[in-house]
C-alpha cells in the first residue's frame, strides 16, 4: 500500500468515479478533491449528483458505453464504486454489465489506470467473511450479487488495462482510523470490518501507487 504524497505535476490528476453516490462513492469523491484531483463523475441525473459539490457531472448510465466514452474524455483513471442492492431472488447482471462497457470504453478512449471495488466474498476471499456473513448473508442474501461481482473481476482481468481490485472487509460508517490492513494471503483470516472512509482513501491511493498492480487486495482493521 503507498502512502507517499501525490505528485500532482507529474501523476494522473483527472478522475472518473462511477458508483459515486453511494456510500463509499460520496467519500472517495470528497477525499479525491480534497488531495487536488480534478473529479468527474458519472451520474444518472443531477439530482442523484447535488451532494457531489467540486465534482464535473456528466449525465448517463453506467452500462451506457456512449455515456461512459464521454465521461471518460481528459482524463487519466478510472475508479469504479459501483454496488447493487441485495438480491436473493434475482440473477444480478449490473456489475459485469456496466463493467463491460467500461472495458471497451477505456479502451477506446485510451484510459488505461482503473481501480475497482467488490468485496469479501468475491473471487479466492469467498468463506474469509466470518461466520454470520459466510453461513447467513452470503447465502441467503448476497449469492447472486456475488456471482456477478466474480463475473466482474473476471472481465477486469481479462481486460489488459492496469487493474487494482479492492476488496473490503464488511463496511461500517465509523471514522476511519487510516492505516487499514491490506492483505492477499487470508490464511486464517476469518471476519473483520472497515470503515468506508478508509476504503476510498486506499482506493484512491491506488490510482498512483503500482504496489498493488494486477492485484485483489482484501483490506480491513
Amino acid at each position: 500500500m503507498s502512502t507517499s504524497a501525490i505528485n500532482t505535476e507529474t501523476n494522473p490528476t483527472r478522475i472518473l468515479v462511477l458508483g459515486a453516490t453511494g456510500g463509499t462513492g460520496k467519500l472517495i469523491v470528497s477525499q479525491a478533491l480534497a488531495r487536488g484531483y480534478e473529479v468527474t463523475a458519472l451520474v444518472r441525473s443531477a439530482e442523484k449528483g447535488r451532494e457531489l459539490v467540486g465534482a464535473k457531472l456528466v449525465l448517463g448510465d453506467a452500462r451506457d458505453e456512449a455515456a461512459l466514452r464521454q465521461a471518460l474524455q481528459g482524463q487519466d483513471a478510472v475508479i469504479s464504486a459501483l454496488g447493487t442492492p441485495a438480491s436473493p431472488f434475482k440473477e444480478v447482471t449490473l456489475l459485469s454489465t456496466a463493467t463491460r462497457a467500461l472495458v471497451s470504453a477505456m479502451q477506446a478512449e485510451q484510459v488505461s489506470r482503473l481501480v475497482a471495488i467488490t468485496g469479501i466474498g468475491a473471487g479466492d476471499s469467498v468463506g474469509h467473511g466470518g461466520f454470520v456473513f459466510d453461513r447467513l448473508i452470503y447465502p441467503l442474501l448476497l449469492r447472486n450479487v456475488y456471482a456477478d461481482k466474480n463475473r466482474q473481476e473476471d472481465i477486469i482481468r481479462e481486460s489488459g488495462l492496469d487493474w487494482v481490485l479492492v476488496r473490503p472487509s464488511v463496511l461500517n460508517n465509523k471514522l476511519g482510523r487510516g492505516s487499514p490492513r491490506a492483505l492477499e494471503s487470508l490464511s486464517g483470516f476469518h471476519g473483520g470490518t472497515i470503515a468506508r472512509d478508509d476504503v476510498a482513501s486506499f482506493v484512491i491511493n491506488q490510482v498512483n501507487a503500482d504496489t498493488w498492480l494486477h492485484r485483489s487486495p482484501l483490506v480491513t482493521w
